[in-house]
């Protein structure tokens, strides 16, 4: 997105002002971080079309097709905050890209089909350096685009003074009604979860594999109510699940998923390893809104170690927490864009 647009004039509205008028908008939303006040004002803003059956405000876009809907998702990443260029091959930076872009699709029940990749290239003193990121990043990319099997269909490559900036869209394709979104929970669903959670910094947030095959596996054979995939926290993303759905949710604490590299990290980071799981974030497995009745043939068909029942969502809204016979309320943790 370009901090500017076009007046009638085809003048430029510089950033500030911008961003000004949207905070003229967004004071009345009261209490939201700025990514979340930013989303909910362009969503207003956005120019709509009947053939964009889902825009701004889930984990894709859909458009509307000949018996089928096309999925949109994009992702932005940058150096020193979602990966340290100078500590990791470039190569698993490109593969990430991919697979955070396959993991919003795999979310709304999609098939991938393209990607296109645009990359900012920091200029250094040494050209060969240079290039060699930008080939080595590409060659991840790559990679993870045959894994999946999607086309590289285009994209965009500048070079400029700042840090290494990465950005990737992602085209799917799901047939027309099949859709999930993350607006969908009702009170009484359970919170499901594709795995493990927490501890991602350690190396899954580099290495992990997009829930694209778990769908393929659960398409139209199990009722899903929502969906989405985890990429702040568990619980900042079921809160947000939550206010889409206009429901709540409570958590209980005993039964979710804690992986080994959650247990590992909590050993230096004075935080528990539940901790970890609540709201590392980057996890990429699948938060799913599931009717009860369906967790059984669920578990059935993809392994119970991947149908993790630990919640209920429930008509009262916010967020819980269960401990035993004790129910309290629970602040979300997670990492929240513009704090």
């Amino acid at each position: 997105m370009r901090w500017s647009c076009s007046r009638e004039q085809s003048e430029e509205i510089a950033f500030d002002e911008v961003l000004f008028v949207s905070q003229q908008l967004l004071n009345p939303l009261g209490g939201k971080n700025l990514e979340q006040s930013f989303v909910a004002w362009a969503k207003m803003r956005a120019y709509r079309l009947p053939q964009a059956k889902l825009g701004i405000g889930d984990d894709a876009a859909v458009l509307a097709n000949v018996g089928r809907d096309t999925v949109v998702t994009t992702d932005t990443m940058m150096d020193g905050v979602h990966f340290e260029s100078g500590s990791v091959d470039a190569r698993r930076i490109g593969r990430k890209l991919v697979a955070a872009n396959l993991s919003d699709l795999a979310a709304m029940a999609a098939r991938p089909v393209a990607i296109l990749l645009s990359m900012c290239i920091p200029i250094t003193d040494d050209p060969a350096s240079d290039e060699l990121l930008a080939a080595e990043i590409y060659e991840g990319v790559c990679q993870s685009a045959e894994q999946h099997r999607v086309a590289i269909v285009g994209g965009d490559t500048n070079c400029w003074s700042g840090p290494l900036v990465l950005s990737l869209t992602a085209v799917g394709e799901v047939v027309e009604g099949e859709i999930w979104t993350r607006s969908g929970a009702k009170p009484g669903d359970l919170v499901v979860v594709t795995g493990a959670l927490g501890g991602s910094i350690l190396g899954k947030h580099l290495d992990f594999t997009p829930r694209l095959e778990w769908v393929e596996q659960v398409r139209s054979r199990v009722q899903v109510d929502a969906a989405m995939d985890i990429s702040d926290g568990l619980s900042v993303d079921l809160l947000r699940m939550c206010d889409a759905s206009h429901c709540g949710a409570v958590l209980d604490l005993d039964t979710i998923p804690v992986a080994a590299a959650a247990i590992e990290l909590s050993q230096n980071s004075g935080k528990s390893p539940l901790e970890h799981a609540l709201g590392d974030g980057e996890d990429f497995e699948l938060l799913i809104a599931l009717p009860q009745d369906e967790l059984a043939g669920l578990q059935a068909i993809v392994g119970s170690d991947k149908a993790i029942a630990c919640g209920t969502f429930t008509s009262r809204t916010g967020l819980w927490a269960r401990e035993g016979a004790r129910i309290r309320q629970m602040a979300a943790t997670g990492y929240i864009h513009g704090q």
